[in-house]
């Protein structure tokens, strides 16, 4: 068994949220639970009663409780939870109307706003009334192209109010990856700043929304808030406004909050784009609520008194869990920018200074503010801080001695794993658990994780497919237009039928833990964040030169970067100026991390027969691992193209360009 890294005290025990629960169980339901394993089985053996008790400890605010807890619960997908309830997602984060602050942004240049939350139930108040005077109701989607501000919080949350559908993507995002998101669900509004920040250097937004806009189809107006500049003249886009004015009167008008079903969209999130453009995953209300609650207050353990952070954009999922804190009245902390601007301890420094007590990073963040010689344990004063999470990528074990050497040994580190697709945690933290040194400290509550070998059958203490077998909340309620659900079928359930198959390579540890080990699919995962292929591909084969691309990740330092090989046209050659092109292209359209790291000129891609790029077979040979199954292959020979190149090797040696064709 691993390493103990840090347990938790016998008064931490008592007084965590999960320990009332789990006597709040007792008492109600009359079931003779004594810890956290036979908590867990019970959520999973009884989830018709443990959703149902998340609900009532947690206080979810409803204008009518449920007439079925599931229905069709033998269905993955096809169950439905809580029929007949009506309620609205964001009347349950708006509950709390005081002085108490809500949400404190910090920019990388040290500007600070807050609103408390009587403040911020204003100016969604605000906002709701302008939605409704601009006709936007049930149904309709509301999209944003915004930094991590204040306005992006309000903006979700008077879309929720009249039961409308958010979606944003970061400002990051070039031309082209703002339309395969936003062109496939037409919204009727679109929330823009006039640019944002990142590394000390100012960046305009409003030209790609202007490109944008020449092709977005269906817009009726353009919301713009100001960032970079006091003020910004809008009067070079059609049916533009800027955020002041479209919110109308200072006043403090009320808001009445539609009342939906359980499974009324209130979010659309994007997959990756691996095959084409990303898919539109869209997230029922009632499901992300009460999964969000149960993890923020039983596995996170958060409670007014807390001050919450998590460095992400808006278009990330861990931004919508973030804000769902708001429903437990802590202190949401929002930043944007570089975390390492002006220097590695930015973000410490914010912690130090807004009194953090759950701080939320990447894997990568860690491993890289080891590299930069950042200690906070003599460098910070962070009495506060109680728990650091950790998601994006497997943590390596590593990192854990890092937080405890030198962050602080009294600071729960929770590596947490989930995803896009569930909008939420398979495995996470628990503040009356240890934390095992490599190890995510347990399977979520009402979550029936597994790990199938090949042959589909359960493993324990081997690495296997993590999987889900029993229906849960905060499943999507679909891919906007997927007619009869085949694109969702085929990504979750076409390998285990009637078992949700994630994608993750996991393992199920003797201590009750779980360690991933990374995708299982062809998805990019530099740093933490998922990238489509077909992102790439689309951009790079817009240059004359190139005739296909194929993209892979390679593993490297404890993390994972992008290679992109490139096959070209007869009698072009790759030197640095094309591959100054090929990056500026995909920076451009879009996001900086989806540069690759190293571009490589081949001869030949290898093919499955039904003329599919064998993407996973040359990841494995760029890794060194064995090709399972070359018999799929039409040409297993171009295969022999990827191996031992020599511009894989050492950073410091390698070429900005190199041939192997």
């Amino acid at each position: 068994m691993n390493t103990v890294m840090w347990r938790p005290s016998a008064m931490q025990i008592d007084l965590a949220n999960i320990t009332r629960f789990l006597r709040y169980v007792r008492e109600v339901y009359d079931r003779n639970i004594e810890n956290y394993d036979e908590l867990y089985r019970w959520s999973i053996r009884e989830s018709e009663n443990f959703w149902p008790a998340v609900w009532d400890f947690c206080d979810l605010r409803a204008a009518r409780r449920w007439q079925q807890v599931l229905e069709q619960g033998d269905r993955m997908p096809g169950a439905r939870w809580f029929t007949d309830s009506r309620l609205n997602f964001a009347e349950n984060l708006l509950r709390y109307r005081d002085a108490h602050s809500a949400l404190v942004f910090v920019g990388e240049d040290g500007r600070r706003v807050t609103r408390s939350y009587q403040d911020l139930y204003n100016e969604v108040a605000r906002l709701v009334r302008a939605f409704r005077q601009a006709g936007i109701g049930k149904g309709d989607r509301v999209a944003a192209y915004l930094p991590n501000i204040p306005e992006a919080v309000v903006g979700m949350l008077a879309t929720a109010s009249v039961g409308a559908v958010w979606s944003c993507c970061s400002p990051d995002f070039g031309e082209q990856g703002v339309l395969d998101r936003f062109g496939q669900i037409a919204p009727k509004i679109l929330f823009t700043a006039d640019g944002y920040s990142y590394n000390g250097k100012a960046h305009d937004s409003l030209g790609v929304i202007q490109a944008v806009l020449d092709r977005l189809t269906g817009v009726e107006r353009l919301v713009i808030v100001p960032f970079l500049a006091d003020t910004v003249d809008v009067s070079a886009f059609p049916a533009a406004v800027s955020y002041d004015e479209f919110l109308g009167a200072d006043d403090q008008p009320a808001i009445s909050f539609e009342q939906l079903p359980f499974d009324h969209p209130v979010y659309i999130l994007y997959s990756s784009g691996t095959t084409g453009k990303p898919k539109c995953i869209v997230h029922g209300a009632g499901g992300t609520l009460i999964q969000h609650l149960k993890e923020l207050v039983l596995h996170t353990d958060l409670t007014r008194d807390d001050c919450i952070f998590y460095f992400t954009t808006c278009g990330w999922m861990m931004w919508h869990w973030l804000v769902s804190s708001l429903a437990t009245g802590a202190t949401v902390v929002l930043y944007d920018g570089s975390p390492f601007y002006p220097g590695p301890q930015r973000l410490f420094d914010l912690a130090e200074q807004e009194g953090v007590t759950v701080f939320g990073s990447s894997a990568k963040y860690l491993a890289a503010v080891e590299q930069a010689g950042v200690t906070p344990r003599t460098t910070h004063k962070l009495p506060a801080l109680r728990t650091i999470l950790s998601t994006g990528s497997p943590l390596l074990p590593v990192s854990y001695d890092y937080v405890s050497r030198d962050v602080s040994a009294a600071v729960q580190l929770s590596s947490i794993s989930g995803g896009t697709d569930i909008i939420s945690c398979f495995a996470l933290g628990n503040p009356v658990l240890p934390v095992y040194r490599g190890e995510l400290q347990c399977r979520g509550l009402g979550m029936s994780v597994a790990v199938y070998g090949d042959d589909g059958c359960p493993v324990t203490g081997r690495k296997g497919e993590l999987v889900c077998t029993q229906p849960f909340p905060s499943m999507p309620v679909g891919f906007w237009d997927d007619p009869g659900q085949q694109k969702y079928q085929r990504a979750y359930f076409e390998k285990f039928p009637g078992v949700w198959a994630h994608g993750d390579y996991a393992e199920l540890t003797p201590a009750g833990g779980m360690i991933i080990y990374g995708r299982s699919d062809a998805v990019l995962n530099p740093g933490g964040v998922r990238i489509g292929t077909a992102e790439l591909y689309r951009q790079v084969e817009t240059l004359p030169e190139v005739l296909e691309s194929l993209a892979v990740g390679q593993e490297w330092h404890g993390d994972e970067r992008v290679i992109l090989f490139v096959r070209l046209q007869q009698d072009s050659l790759l030197d640095t100026a094309l591959v100054d092109r090929i990056k500026t292209v995909i920076r451009e359209n879009t996001t900086p991390r989806h540069v690759p790291a190293r571009v490589i000129q081949v001869a030949d891609i290898p093919r499955t027969r039904n003329n599919k790029m064998a993407e996973l077979a040359v990841r494995s040979v760029v890794n060194h691992q064995p090709v399972k199954n070359t018999g799929a292959l039409a040409n297993p020979e171009a295969l022999e193209l990827f191996r031992n190149l020599p511009g894989l090797g050492d950073t410091t040696k390698e070429p900005e360009a190199q041939s192997n064709a």
